[in-house]
């Protein structure tokens, strides 16, 4: 008995054994946004819970959001499942955001035709890019970053803005290369020049562990490495691994879609002329509840974008303005400042240039005259509204037409724009005569006979 429960668990062990580990992949290609964090944060929580033996993230990118990233990394830094980021297919790159990322990464890998760099932030508030440092001469190929300084001959940043902004990045990504035992020298010089290297040269100056020719290869190369896993040395068993993709969900789609700053600010728009249409004409409930939901989305998505908050006040202010021209007409002054507002903050409300994460000027243009036209055309109605004559009420009786029920001298009844009313004319009025009102006092006409000159 004791022999056959040896046989069986040593026939479990082995079977596990010839499962190999447990390997997940995870593909990012694009931006890295508010979504791709998301998805890949999630993953790795997924992953540590299902004791995962290694997340490999698959990475072609230009680049990303700066918050993005850093979410990125401080989950990557803090998990307990190690990370291999490996740059393919041929032809991809990790750029910008990318770079901090395979620097952060247990295990950095590259595809042969790949290149890794171009470190340099993208200035904050909105204006044009932070300035690259001229050219340097050629150093010492002796120098592990390719010179014995980053920053010796690189041009200075013009402003305390982009000073700050440079030497917080530099300071993150070395502070990240000192972690994992990288090439700290080359981190630096790919912030403050934008220095960039194809696969072969990062492995030669120590910026990535490997160049694999693809998954089957990155998993033989790193079969038996030790890995550091927050103090922990990991030994990795690839070799026989069966990889298993992990898709993209719902809630990846939806951040996709939502955290686009074009769609984003087409939600707002929606969200906030639903609510003035519900408002303006309550009891229908659609302008509402289609406002409400396209409002909070809006929200959501811009509280995940890197968005300018002056802009996002000059929008409201905006709209605000165009409304109260609608409402209490000024003859164009608030209109004309609303629609100028909503214009620059629209245009501003990105608070950076990457060309992926700004709001489509055509979308700001349409939105723009589609509002203008609204608050002139309201204009235009009150304009024509103080210009018409009086239709309704006491007012409108005068000079209207009306006709005699009976004879009468002095006080009598006259049919008039539909009703009988009381009169009170300076002559006899026979029944049949036609009579003008010259004057209305309370609920009383005064009349004289129709085409009479001399009254």
């Amino acid at each position: 008995m004791v022999h056959r429960l040896a046989a069986a668990f040593l026939i479990v062990c082995l079977a596990q054994h010839a499962d190999g580990a447990k390997v997940w992949l995870l593909d990012i290609d694009g931006a890295i946004g508010p979504a791709s964090a998301d998805h890949f944060i999630r993953a790795l929580d997924d992953a540590g819970e299902a004791q995962v033996d290694l997340l490999v993230l698959r990475l072609d990118t230009p680049g990303g959001l700066d918050k993005a990233m850093r979410d990125m990394i401080k989950a990557l830094l803090a998990s307990n499942t190690p990370v291999a980021t490996y740059v393919s297919p041929n032809g991809a790159r990790a750029a910008s955001a990318g770079t901090y990322i395979m620097y952060a990464s247990h295990i950095a890998a590259m595809a042969p035709a790949t290149n890794i760099g171009s470190s340099t932030p993208v200035s904050i508030g909105g204006g044009s890019p932070l300035p690259f440092p001229q050219p340097t001469e050629p150093q010492d190929e002796e120098s592990p970053a390719g010179g014995e300084s980053a920053n010796e001959d690189a041009s200075p940043p013009s402003t305390a803005m982009e000073r700050k902004v440079i030497n917080d990045a530099v300071a993150y990504i070395r502070s990240i290369a000192e972690l994992r035992g990288r090439n700290v020298e080359w981190a630096e010089k790919t912030v403050r020049e934008a220095s960039n290297l194809p696969a072969r040269e990062a492995l030669e100056l120590g910026v990535i562990d490997l160049v694999a020719e693809d998954m089957e290869d990155l998993l033989a190369q790193i079969d038996g490495m030790t890995v550091d896993v927050n103090g922990r040395a990991v030994t990795l068993e690839t070799a026989a691994s069966e990889i298993h993709r992990i898709e993209t969900d719902w809630r990846y789609e939806l951040l996709s879609v939502i955290t686009d700053p074009t769609v984003a600010y087409i939600l707002l728009m929606i969200g906030i002329y639903g609510l003035i249409l519900e408002f303006y004409n309550p009891g229908t409930g659609v302008g509402g509840v289609v406002g409400v939901i396209c409002l909070l989305l809006g929200a959501y998505a811009l509280q995940m974008l890197p968005i300018n908050y002056a802009g996002l006040a000059l929008i409201v202010v905006g709209i605000g303005l165009m409304v109260a021209e609608a409402f209490t007409p000024s003859f164009g002054i608030l209109g004309v400042g609303g629609v100028a507002a909503f214009v620059i903050g629209s245009v501003i409300l990105m608070d950076t240039d990457l060309p992926g994460y700004q709001v489509s000027v055509p979308i700001i243009a349409g939105i723009a005259t589609a509002s203008g036209a609204l608050v002139f055309l309201t204009l235009g109605a009150a304009v024509r509204a103080r210009r018409a004559s009086i239709v309704s009420g006491a007012e409108a009786m005068v000079g209207a037409e009306g006709e005699v029920l009976d004879d009468f001298d002095g006080d009598g009844r006259v049919r008039a724009a539909g009703e009988i009313w009381q009169v009170r004319s300076r002559e006899p009025l026979e029944k049949g005569a036609r009579v003008k009102v010259t004057a209305v006092e309370g609920v009383r006409l005064d009349v004289v006979r129709a085409g009479d000159e001399t009254n």
